[in-house]
């Protein structure tokens, strides 16, 4: 394995740096409140960088999303390239991928994804009828404030598309723990179309109201492959969190001085400090080796439980650690490193719990394999 950044994937990430760092600074997003910060989005789309991801594959994204991670800039980035870009470019159909990926990629369709738990394996209890339509309620869909393009999976683990503003769909906004423009999804006899629904078919149905097979021309593990490529996505973008608390922590204990010398000068700082490095390393290389995978064709599933695992439980050590190295600054709710916080324990549920996520990467590793 070589997860050496070609040379696409680091312009990319550059110039993500470059937009994020000059567009996310604590003032701005402090004004922002819990929404998506528009402006930011339409740089980056002017910019390019949601049309790279087709070409820097997972790995790219991941390199970029650390950088979104390490300003904690507000937009749906990971969530419209996951469940949108990649999610349709995988397996959605020709007439699909034609007719979506063009506004996806300029940014005038924005899509997540209406996982149960964020990005948990359980799953939303949806259904779906016989003539295509959804029925069911998701919790919490962060960015579904903002949506316009919804990637559904029902309780057989189908994946169905279904516009924000179909009649059926109710959206009312969730206040979570970090800004993420969340909303509760109700959906009543919602029109969908299955993900790689191929002409003949309707709605993903036959005449007789027969499942058709919505995955003709899609890899039939979809919804596998969206799920791990979700937890990939995220663990990078925690892996960014987690760098840049880290950051804002050394800086704090290297010029704030107690009894005449840097906090910093401390031992049991130092030792903090070096744990919150090695923590966030370990994130950052489960992510990168999952990306790999998947872009490389490889299984990638337990490559990215390991991934999620590490975002989440690590995660919430780091974003701790930034905290307290902070002293009684951590505590202010408008300092910096609070955001970093906020974050890092939203993404720590989203993600799923990581003993949730070690029992499902158990099961799965003591599977029978098929014969």
């Amino acid at each position: 394995m070589d997860f050496t950044p070609t040379e696409e994937q680091l312009a990319a990430s550059a110039l993500a740096a470059e937009v994020f760092g000059d567009l996310s600074a604590p003032e701005r997003l402090a004004a922002l409140g819990p929404s998506a910060d528009a402006g930011l989005w339409k740089a980056l789309c002017a910019a390019g960088l949601l049309g790279a991801v087709a070409e820097t594959g997972l790995l790219g994204l991941v390199l970029m999303l650390e950088e979104q991670g390490r300003t904690t800039a507000q937009v749906p980035f990971a969530a419209s390239c996951v469940y949108g870009l990649l999610a349709i470019g995988a397996h959605g159909s020709a007439e699909q991928r034609a007719r979506l990926l063009p506004g996806l990629r300029d940014g005038t369709e924005v899509a997540t994804g209406a996982f149960a738990g964020g990005a948990r394996a359980g799953g939303p209890r949806v259904t779906a009828t016989t003539a295509g339509r959804l029925r069911g309620c998701v919790p919490v869909v962060p960015w579904l404030c903002g949506a316009t393009l919804l990637l559904v999976p029902d309780v057989h683990r189908r994946l169905w598309l279904v516009r924000v503003d179909a009649p059926g769909v109710r959206v009312e906004p969730v206040a979570t723990t970090a800004p993420w423009s969340a909303g509760r999804l109700t959906l009543d006899d919602a029109p969908a179309e299955p993900l790689g629904a191929t002409p003949g078919t309707r709605d993903g149905h036959d005449a007789a109201g027969a499942c058709a097979g919505p995955y003709e021309g899609a890899r039939a593990d979809a919804h596998e492959d969206v799920l791990a490529t979700a937890r990939t996505a995220f663990a990078g973008l925690q892996a960014g969190v987690c760098a840049g608390a880290l950051a804002r922590a050394v800086a704090h204990t290297a010029t704030r001085e107690q009894f005449g010398r840097p906090l910093a000068a401390n031992q049991g700082v130092q030792l903090r400090a070096a744990d919150a490095y090695m923590d966030t390393e370990a994130i950052r290389v489960t992510a990168y080796e999952a990306a790999w995978r998947r872009d490389a064709g490889l299984d990638a599933v337990p490559h990215a439980l390991t991934a999620a695992w590490w975002a989440s439980e690590a995660g919430k050590r780091v974003v701790h650690t930034g905290q307290h190295l902070h002293g009684g600054l951590g505590a202010d709710l408008d300092h910096p490193a609070h955001r970093h916080f906020l974050w890092g324990r939203q993404l720590d549920a989203y993600l799923g719990a990581g003993a949730e996520l070690l029992e499902e990467l158990g099961a799965l590793l003591t599977k029978e394999p098929q014969p």
